[in-house]
């Protein structure tokens, strides 16, 4: 069974994250979340609101489609 869109999704965050040389926690700051939280939805285990993810690709100085792009 392949992964779920919510841990490719995950996986594409982290993989974005680490590119630009911040710890989950600097990143979690900037996007005003709970490092736990931001630990969750690396891991797929949060399913983030659309609003959520809005803040993830502002704080990674991208936009949507790149955050999606190859899920």
């Amino acid at each position: 069974m392949p992964p779920s869109l919510r841990h490719r999704f995950g996986h594409r965050v982290r993989e974005l994250r680490l590119a630009t040389g911040m710890t989950q926690e600097e990143f979690a700051d900037r996007c005003g979340f709970a490092r736990t939280y931001m630990s969750r939805i690396e891991t797929g285990g949060a399913n983030p609101s659309l609003d959520a993810i809005n803040t993830l690709a502002v704080a990674l100085n991208s936009d949507l489609e790149s955050l999606f792009a190859g899920l």
